[in-house]
């Protein structure tokens, strides 16, 4: 076994580091001594140092299967640079031509080679199984070995054909790295890999400076990523969007912001894809749009800021990709934009997958559905999903901890639901446990003669999510356990059982409320963005005043983020009133004075700098969709049909007329509503919004869902808002 001082001076000579950080030199000693080994360190940890240190003091060459051609390219040029010898670290994968492979082979033959990073495809090469059979093996290592599990956020199938690989290469130690696995996922990349007996390394998942915010994504997204990314002038940052063609659509909005942004995913040539890559790590642009093609194993220690324009599909996707922030111990904020919706269409994806896929899916999405809409610390959730016990009450570094909601007694609700766990013999998921509570007759309930019980509505009083909020913090305080292995079903503890023996009070905190009509207080961003509270208030006092003139709902005179961009960027003229989203000419003209006269007024007052270049530019759409909607509903094109022609679902074209409207346009869509509703539903639901406090679509159908679809319901807000708003 090496000594210290032996290791010690090895890092030095080597990397130029005097100490190692956490358990590295553990598990370097581990495989030192042809240990099996497993380790869980989150990004920023070192984890590539537990095995290119190894690589160099063993004999032979080091078989690192990796995912990425990017990182692969990366790794072996940071390994080169430690090192007077090119051929001290190679890669194969088809990215190379036979002269650049005759090469690798070479150097590996001629023992220069001390690290070979290969994709898993290539490792199932005929071509390359045949070479490795004859070279000296120090070991294999693994990276981001959660792509084996289909619990994990990034499963790769050629993964689990690792195993049965190596064993025809020839047996050798192996070591598994990942920065990002659940109890469940550690033991199938164990299990999977063959080293259930490896020795096991596991650092805290606790990332102290990272800054953890969900906001509601409403209408002017766009806007508030501008705004903030202008207050982090200088700072790098990475913008994570789910789709590619909303990649290249922000980075280009960016731009014309006066942000240095590129886009980068997997749809671009290779050059491109690189090219942007290294603009980024050398500073040349400050912001990279990217799907989750990006970014793992870039080492760029001072990224400052990592927003996620779409909710991820996994807490450990969310994990990763926020870990990416901060790496060198400084400022690291994440901010995601969350609406329920866009987890609504990831779920429609995963449909057509096999029953199993989709269950998996499912809970994925669900466990990130209930992170983004807890109001517990995110910090306390995200490590207990990760295995992990954080005992402080406030982190003091996320949005609810510094905006903490008022804790409720729960302790008979959680009675309740143990008590139902209990009585449904421990063989359900929390949704059918909640529907039993509330007396919901499902078809399901009545097929198993859960109606009949005694539990059966004993909660019908309470709703679904706080219920939810009772089972989540229920299975967070140790009462209750999530058998991922039967696809969430709920199981009593110990801890559980004696609870209900003897109950003790149980606080928990409610749920948020998110509504991607309206907007709230950010609680932390970057510098200068944040609206002026005080005139944002007297604006909604007035905005109050003026509807009530008017007899019309506040929302219909001015939404929120109107006012929230009225507080921002301090307009003094109808011209620039108009220019605020959502308002135009039509309403600048028909309320704005007054608006204005107060702004004027407080700006005066306060001796007040207008940010007049705050104003955010927009691209000109190239595919004219919005201008050939407006054309066609002028010429009174009945909506499905300009729906059909335009290649558009309806409920897309329906999202585009809302953009439409809220841009200021005047439209008229009557003659539609008028052939698919008569004159008395169609006051109905007019009443409905005239009458509403807020306007939001989702109290509409909770209230008229019953008696019409959501459809109608938006076509008539529409016709409410064009007719009453402008």
């Amino acid at each position: 076994m090496a000594s210290h001082t032996e290791l010690t001076d090895a890092l030095k000579l080597h990397f130029g580091f005097d100490t190692f950080k956490g358990n590295q030199e553990d598990i370097i000693k581990s495989l030192l001594d042809g240990n099996d080994t497993f380790v869980l360190m989150p990004t920023g940890g070192g984890k590539s140092l537990c095995y290119q240190l190894p690589s160099l003091l063993m004999e032979g060459t080091a078989i690192v299967i990796s995912p990425l051609i990017a990182l692969m390219k990366n790794q072996v040029d940071a390994m080169r640079n430690f090192s007077e010898e090119d051929g001290v670290a190679h890669f194969l994968n088809s990215s190379l031509n036979k002269a650049a492979v005759d090469q690798v082979k070479s150097d590996i033959l001629s023992g220069k080679t001390k690290l070979l990073y290969v994709a898993p495809e290539s490792l199932t090469k005929e071509e390359y199984i045949e070479f490795l059979k004859n070279v000296s093996i120090s070991f294999y290592a693994v990276d981001e070995a959660h792509c084996i599990s289909e619990w994990g956020h990034d499963f790769r199938p050629e993964y689990r054909r690792i195993r049965p690989i190596i064993n025809e290469i020839g047996a050798h130690p192996v070591i598994a790295l990942t920065a990002t696995a659940t109890p469940k996922v550690q033991h199938d990349i164990q299990k999977n890999l063959g080293m259930l007996g490896a020795n096991v390394f596991k650092s805290s998942f606790n990332r102290q400076n990272l800054y953890y915010e969900i906001r509601p994504k409403t209408a002017s997204i766009d806007k508030d990523i501008i705004k903030f990314i202008k207050g982090m002038e200088g700072k790098s940052g990475i913008i994570y969007c789910l789709s590619r063609k909303k990649v290249e659509e922000l980075a280009e909005l960016l731009r014309v912001n006066d942000i240095k942004a590129l886009a980068y995913h997997a749809g671009m040539d290779s050059a491109t894809r690189s090219a942007n890559q290294d603009a980024f790590l050398y500073e040349k642009v400050d912001v990279i749009v990217a799907t989750i093609a990006f970014g793992m194993g870039i080492d760029k220690p001072d990224v400052r800021f990592v927003i996620h324009y779409d909710m991820p599909k996994s807490l450990e996707g969310y994990y990763q990709e926020t870990g990416r922030a901060g790496r060198d111990g400084g400022e690291g904020l994440c901010i995601t934009f969350y609406a329920a919706k866009d987890l609504q269409k990831m779920e429609k994806f995963i449909q057509n997958k096999p029953v199993a896929e989709q269950e998996i899916g499912r809970q994925l999405l669900a466990e990130t559905a209930s992170y983004a809409e807890s109001s517990m610390c995110r910090r306390k959730t995200l490590l207990h999903y990760f295995g992990e016990e954080y005992t402080q009450e406030n982190c003091g570094n996320c949005d609810n901890c510094l905006n903490p909601k008022k804790k409720v007694e729960a302790k008979d609700e959680l009675c309740a639901v143990l008590e139902a766990i209990s009585a449904l013999k421990e063989k359900f998921k929390a949704e059918y446990i909640i529907d039993v509570l509330r007396g919901v007759n499902s078809n399901e309930i009545k097929a198993y003669r859960h109606n009949d019980l005694e539990i059966f509505g004993s909660e019908e009083q309470l709703d679904a999510k706080f219920l939810n909020a009772v089972i989540r913090q229920g299975v967070i305080g140790g009462y209750i356990t999530r058998d991922i292995e039967n696809y969430g079903l709920l199981r009593l503890t110990d801890k559980g059982r004696e609870f209900l023996k003897k109950p003790v009070s149980f606080k928990i905190v409610e749920d948020t409320e998110f509504n991607d009509e309206e907007e709230v207080d950010v609680v932390k961003s970057g510098a200068g963005c944040a609206a002026d509270p005080e005139l944002y208030s007297i604006l909604k006092d007035l905005r109050k005043k003026v509807a009530k003139k008017v007899g019309l709902p506040p929302y219909v005179i001015f939404q929120d983020p109107s006012l929230e961009s009225m507080a921002t960027t301090y307009p003094i003229t109808i011209e620039e009133l108009a220019d605020i989203s959502g308002v135009g000419m039509g309403k600048a003209r028909r309320y704005g004075q007054e608006f204005i006269n107060v702004i004027r007024r407080h700006v005066e007052d306060n001796e007040i700098e207008r940010p007049e270049d705050m104003k955010v530019r927009t691209v000109p759409n190239k595919s004219k969709v919005k201008i050939n909607i407006v054309h066609l509903i002028d010429r009174k094109i009945p909506l499905d049909e300009i729906a059909n022609s335009m290649g558009l679902d309806f409920d897309e074209l329906l999202e585009h007329i809302e953009g439409i409207l809220n841009a200021g346009t005047k439209i008229d869509i009557n003659y539609y509503v008028d052939e698919i509703l008569d004159e008395d539903q169609q006051d109905d639901i007019y009443e409905h919004f005239k009458e509403s406090e807020m306007g939001d679509l989702n109290t509409a159908y909770k209230e008229l869902g019953d008696e019409y679809t959501e459809d109608e319901i938006r076509l008539v807000r529409i016709k409410f808002l064009a007719e009453m708003g402008y």
